[in-house]
């Protein structure tokens, strides 16, 4: 290739790659790791009811940090948020532990990584960013420009003709996430859909990975999490890293963390693209009359979809709860990508239910494998099953746990999902297939052609 393209293929986004450290895994080993459950149901008299842990343990690990905290979320703002039962404005709750931490303890550093979506891509000002920085918590805000592009139909147009504009307030287009308008600039940034997807909370001696975000507007949503004490920072802090210094932050923390190498536990890091590789290995060397229970927000990637189906044809029991695809915050979704591939699996006999929401969604992305061996392996965080979030196109992270299908966090995790899947006591958790079966082969079409090109929004 002639060197005098380098500098045109690189302005398009054809020489972006994921940045140095991302696409990682690592592993150790641990003795304490905890399932959190965020979970709806609804009664006989159609009423629903929330129960919550996971911000709750958020808490806790900020309050019990000493000497550094580091949160890596991607949605902390108050849009789509109205006061409803079960939501609560739990972005302002965050951001007030956060400032109230470094006041009380103003030699702690506190790190806050986040999305530009937050700001609408430079449209407006976040007040919860600018609450921290007042306080002294370093807020760094991702740069998206420099992870590769899911959807080059647009985003090769857009580096050229109008990303040298950049970004700012104004009132050209409809806020697509609330009241007002904003700029034409930052709305055609926006149509790049692609995020700092994490989740992540660490402090010198316990960290968690989510599938929540501490969004008001998500604060009543079905999710699970992960909570590991005395371990595992030191990967994190790692992944994170690459995070800060691809961002551009100017000093990076040397923090001292208090960790104990376990022997109970496997624990997994995995993020952007390892995800994928460990979920199709996971499925792919399950043996005959394993389990496979499938907890998932949006699922449409055909290498996971494929794993599943073979390892049904070899004898394993598998299930699938999924959202329905229908509602974002007061607006109507049409049902893709899960409709879809719910009704491909269906064809080859693999049972599958909805979560039964109510306004909220199911925004759990959990699998569960137990081997006939004994050993399971629990694997949870911010992914979805789609190509954006698989393909090294989004940040994404995750934790795997392996150990005994006897410990208390598989059994835990035996139990919420059977109490999905059966509505005991009167509860309805999830509905049967049916209720949103949608089997029409053009809309089947219209969804795998939005995950192969990357015009979709999941």
């Amino acid at each position: 290739m002639c060197l005098c393209w380098l500098p045109i293929l690189n302005a398009t986004g054809w020489l972006v790659s994921m940045p140095d450290g991302m696409n990682f895994a690592a592993t150790t080993r641990v003795d304490n790791v905890q399932l959190l459950v965020d979970e709806c149901w609804v009664d006989k008299s159609g009423k629903r009811h929330v129960n919550q842990q996971i911000f709750k343990g958020v808490r806790d690990l900020i309050n019990n940090a000493e000497h550094f905290i580091l949160l890596d979320m991607f949605l902390l703002n108050n849009f789509g948020y109205t006061e409803a039962e079960g939501y609560y404005p739990l972005s302002d709750e965050l951001t007030e532990w956060l400032v109230a931490k470094k006041r009380d303890n103003p030699q702690i550093e506190i790190i806050f990584i986040s999305d530009p979506v937050n700001t609408l891509y430079g449209a407006v000002e976040s007040p919860h960013f600018k609450a921290m920085q007042k306080a002294g918590i370093k807020v760094v805000v991702t740069d998206l420009d420099q992870l590769p592009d899911s959807n080059p139909i647009y985003s090769t147009p857009w580096r050229l003709l109008a990303r040298p504009f950049g970004t700012g307030p104004g009132c050209m287009m409809p806020n697509p996430m609330g009241e007002g308008r904003i700029s034409m600039r930052s709305f055609l940034k926006l149509l790049n859909m692609k995020a700092n997807h994490r989740k992540v909370a660490i402090s010198e001696q316990e960290m968690m990975v989510l599938s929540s975000n501490p969004h008001s507007g998500s604060s009543a949503h079905w999710n699970t999490a992960l909570h590991v004490k005395q371990g595992g920072m030191k990967m994190m802090w790692q992944a994170e890293k690459a995070m800060l210094a691809f961002s551009r932050m100017k000093e990076i923390p040397s923090p001292v963390f208090r960790e104990e190498v376990g022997s109970k536990f496997k624990l997994e890091l995995l993020t952007e693209e390892k995800v994928c590789d460990r979920v199709v290995e996971l499925l792919q060397n399950i043996e005959k009359g394993g389990r496979i229970d499938l907890s998932m927000f949006y699922f449409s990637d055909r290498r996971i979809i494929d794993a599943l189906i073979q390892a049904q044809k070899r004898g394993s029991y598998v299930r699938v709860i999924l959202d329905a695809n229908k509602d974002a915050f007061g607006r109507e979704k049409n049902g893709m990508p899960n409709r879809q591939t719910a009704a491909l699996l269906n064809e080859y006999k693999i049972p599958v239910r909805w979560a039964h929401t109510s306004g909220e969604q199911f925004h759990v992305k959990m699998i569960y494998v137990e081997q006939m061996s004994g050993d399971a392996t629990l694997l949870t965080g911010s992914s979805n099953y789609t190509s954006r979030n698989l393909e090294n196109y989004n940040a994404e992270s995750c934790l795997a746990v392996t150990g005994s299908v006897d410990s208390e966090i598989m059994t835990k995790q035996r139990r919420t999902f059977e109490r999905w899947w059966d509505n005991p006591d009167g509860r309805s958790y999830t509905l049967h297939y049916k209720v949103y079966a949608d089997e029409n082969l053009l809309r089947r079409f219209w969804a795998w052609f939005q995950e192969f090109s990357g015009l979709s929004s999941f």
